[in-house]
């Protein structure tokens, strides 16, 4: 019997670029689907059973944010990639902010979006903070995704809880981006250029600070990596 193949939904209004991804994926082994327009891609989106979304920013009808949005809220665990042009850090963080699991700016290589596509379908089956950890004054609850100092509560994305968790269990020594991107991420080529590691870290800390001001487990080693530095309460 034939294992079904991974399905994929590609919401990107440029066609050559829409057609472009299809053509990889396809001949990458995968199903794909493509959709134009922001809200039908939701649509799709929401009524299909897909492993992974690629999704395009500047779309009609419907922003990429606007959708990832509403996809997380219906379908919390659904993969998503988002691919766009807009490559400031601002809009990097809105991605994430909105619920994305990674981010590729144009242009990007064919070898580059694979690398991402396969570490995120690797990662989608592999959650690794489904437990909690009290940190001083602060609780993180993988269960629920949620960090909670008090009547204070800041939900937590499922990748942000397994940075958590793996700087927690690996904690008091040195954890360098590379690893976090093979062990966390699922990375196959741990090596690539990307500033996911970076970008989720800051918005892990702000998190964090929000809850506590005093409270900051995370420690950058300049050049070398990550440290949990807090012990249990």
């Amino acid at each position: 019997m034939q294992t079904p193949k991974i399905n994929i939904l590609v919401v990107e209004d440029d066609p050559a670029i829409c057609n472009g991804l299809l053509d990889v994926l396809v001949f990458n082994g995968y199903a794909a689907q493509g959709e134009a327009d922001g809200g039908r891609g939701l649509e799709a989106a929401l009524a299909g059973a897909f492993d992974l979304v690629l999704l395009d920013v500047m779309l009609p009808t419907m922003d990429g944010f606007e959708i990832c949005k509403a996809l997380r809220r219906a379908k919390p665990t659904q993969p998503v990639i988002m691919i766009t042009a807009k490559g400031a850090e601002d809009d990097i963080v809105a991605g994430f902010k909105a619920g994305a699991d990674d981010y590729v700016n144009k242009p990007f290589s064919l070898r580059e979006l694979m690398v991402r596509v396969e570490a995120v379908l690797r990662r989608s089956g592999k959650p690794l903070g489904d437990e909690r950890i009290d940190c001083g004054r602060v609780t993180f609850d993988g269960c629920n995704l949620k960090a909670v100092c008090g009547d204070r509560v800041q939900e937590l994305t499922r990748r942000e809880m397994d940075l958590i968790v793996y700087l927690h269990r690996h904690q008091n020594r040195i954890v360098s981006k590379r690893e976090l991107l093979t062990e966390v991420w699922h990375y196959a080529d741990a090596d690539i250029e990307t500033r996911t590691v970076d970008i989720h870290m800051l918005k892990l800390r702000k998190k964090i600070t929000r809850l506590d001001e005093t409270a900051a487990p995370i420690e950058t080693i300049r050049g070398q990596g990550y440290r949990w530095v807090a012990g249990e309460k």
